[in-house]
């Protein structure tokens, strides 16, 4: 471990992890992006990023939310459409922001929100605050024309903004092999000049390292990064899409879950044991109870404001 707490990793990731199995288990859930599997990107990237910073999601948005410091009952509230979320439950898992704590905003369509990104990262730059921007998307956003236009500028105006691609190895169903050319995704960015890297995203540390090693030349003016964070994903697209891939691939993947994996290199090192581990495990499962409770008390908006906010 290097420039993050371990412990405090791993409970930030089994916050996650909590948090989205509440969530899958209610009945009804809404049409969620859960992050479950990718713990690792969400916390090591969030671990790099400072309170000027603004983090953009694609719509596999609610880990992310919660590493960047989202209260986790107004982001339930939010999932579930409740006026206690961020947005009084009207922008839901794919549309939510709280740019109070880092976090500018969601978009549910694949690639929408990169071209958004620039343009706050074009805001920070002129306002001069120090802060960057920090995009995350799916290797499915890696062949949307948004995303390469979005590069030029970026690399062309010397924007302070991070592009970092959460490569869970699937578009939906489709392998990233059979969508993409470049042998690396971060290969995208050499074309413009950028600082690249291609990393393990399992593995939070190291994470950690390289994302702060980016956001420093993001920071320092020498331009934009892009950072390939290669997950995987341990639940179907969706809660609603039917899982495609077979019980053997499926137990292969469970095999590398980033959040065993770290507990087991902490047990190895002496820092941890099976039954802290457990008591890490039940806090989380409390919270993300105490996340729902708060949600479930909570009221669905009033008819009469469907027209408020409605440009």
């Amino acid at each position: 471990m290097s420039r993050i707490d371990p412990i405090q990793a791993l409970r930030a990731m089994l916050a996650i992890r909590a948090f989205e199995d509440a969530l899958a288990q209610r009945k009804n859930h809404g049409f969620q992006l859960l992050s479950t599997g990718e713990e690792a990107v969400a916390v090591g990237l969030t671990s790099a990023l400072g309170p000027a910073d603004q983090l953009l999601t694609g719509g596999r948005s609610i880990g992310p939310a919660l590493a960047r410091g989202v209260p986790a009952g107004a982001l339930m509230a939010e999932l579930l459409g409740k006026v206690d979320g961020m947005n009084r439950g009207r922008a839901g898992r794919g549309h939510m922001s709280a740019p109070d704590y880092g976090f500018f905003g969601a978009h549910a369509v694949v690639g929408g929100n990169i071209s958004v990104a620039a343009g706050v990262a074009l805001a920070k730059q002129m306002d001069r605050d120090g802060g960057i921007v920090a995009i995350m998307f799916g290797d499915g956003a890696c062949g949307a024309g948004a995303l390469h236009e979005t590069m030029n500028f970026a690399a062309l105006w010397t924007l302070p903004i991070l592009f970092v691609c959460n490569n869970n190895q699937l578009s939906v169903s489709t392998a990233r092999e059979a969508s993409m050319a470049p042998a690396a995704l971060s290969d995208l960015g050499v074309a413009f000049g950028m600082w690249t890297r291609t990393i393990d995203g399992l593995d939070v540390a190291h994470v950690a390292e390289v994302a702060a090693e980016a956001v420093g030349h993001v920071r320092a003016g020498r331009g934009p990064a892009f950072l390939e964070c290669q997950s995987i994903r341990l639940r179907s697209h969706s809660t609603t899409a039917r899982e495609t891939r077979s019980r053997a691939e499926l137990a292969e993947l469970r095999a590398r879950c980033p959040i065993q994996r770290l507990a087991a290199s902490l047990i190895e090192a002496g820092l941890l044991d099976a039954a802290q581990f457990a008591t890490l495990q039940l806090e989380a499962t409390a919270a993300a109870a105490q996340a729902m409770a708060h949600a479930e008390a909570s009221p669905y908006p009033s008819a009469q404001e469907v027209l408020q906010h409605v440009v």
